[in-house]
Formats: structure tokens, C-alpha cells, sequence
């Protein structure tokens, strides 16, 4: 049996797929694949707005629990912030179905930003208190219109 396009070249085997679907051959396309790709397409959306809801997230705990923290140390988590929250809105505005994924993606995110943030807190330099675990939210604190808003910052 011929290995399958699919798995000889990519590339093609995608250049091939809009060749088909661009003149209408429907009974040419690999349908099997073309279904596990579109259904990566959408997972790989979602992965990219929890991974940006994780960072945006973390920094807004650090910037929450470590208040006293030197403005020099707070800037670079107002800059991830700044940007991660530019990255969310993007995703949100390019797929407007993901609005619909959003809360889930927040409680989905925010145990890995409660770790991030309390390891990355470990790393304080000498002189900044390193906070203690019970001072991190083990809830979400941030509702999601302080999450999207771009004037926030906890």
C-alpha cells in the first residue's frame, strides 16, 4: 500500500487539499485527516488563549501579592501584562467564538498562574519579602472584566 500524502509531505498534502477543495473535487480529499487537522486548528486556539490567560494572570497575582515589591520589579509585569492581555484581546477579536470558551479558559488557567506566580515569587532578590503560599488567591481573584480591561492591574 502507498504511504498516504498525509504522512509522506505535509506541506503538500495540504497544497494538494485546497487544490481539491478550490475546484470542487470532494471525492479526492482525505477527509480523515482534514477533520483531525481543523480539530487541532481549534485546540490549538484554545491552548494559545489558556497559555496567554496563564502569564496575564500570574503577573496580575504578583502585582496583587507582592505590592511592596520595587517599582523596577513591578515594570516587567506590567510589560507582560501589557502585552499577554493584548495577546488575550487579539485571540478574542480574531475568534469571537472564544468568548464563549473564556470563562473556562480562565479556570483552566488560573492553577497554573497560582503556581508561576508563587515560584516566580520565590525568586525574589535579596531585600524584596518573598510572600508566603497562603497569601496567594487559591481562587481566581480577578473577574473577567478586570481581566480584559487594559487599565487594570490589580
Amino acid at each position: 500500500m502507498l504511504e498516504p500524502l498525509y504522512e509522506k509531505d505535509f506541506q503538500i498534502w495540504i497544497d494538494a487539499t485546497i487544490q481539491h477543495l478550490k475546484n470542487r473535487q470532494f471525492e479526492s480529499l482525505d477527509i480523515e485527516h482534514l477533520i483531525e487537522e481543523l480539530n487541532g486548528l481549534g485546540k490549538s486556539e484554545q491552548n494559545a488563549l489558556k497559555s496567554n490567560l496563564m502569564i496575564l494572570l500570574a503577573h496580575l497575582l504578583k502585582v496583587k501579592v507582592q505590592f511592596d515589591a520595587p517599582d523596577t520589579m513591578k515594570m516587567s509585569w506590567y510589560n507582560s501584562i501589557i502585552e499577554h492581555r493584548q495577546r488575550v484581546l487579539s485571540s478574542l477579536e480574531d475568534t469571537p467564538s472564544l468568548k464563549g470558551f473564556l470563562v473556562e479558559a480562565i479556570d483552566k488557567a488560573y492553577p497554573q498562574a497560582y503556581k508561576l506566580a508563587i515560584k516566580e515569587g520565590k525568586f525574589a532578590a535579596l531585600g524584596v519579602r518573598i510572600p508566603d503560599v497562603s497569601e496567594y488567591p487559591n481562587v481566581c481573584p480577578f473577574s473577567v472584566e478586570q481581566i480584559l480591561d487594559e487599565d487594570f492591574y490589580g
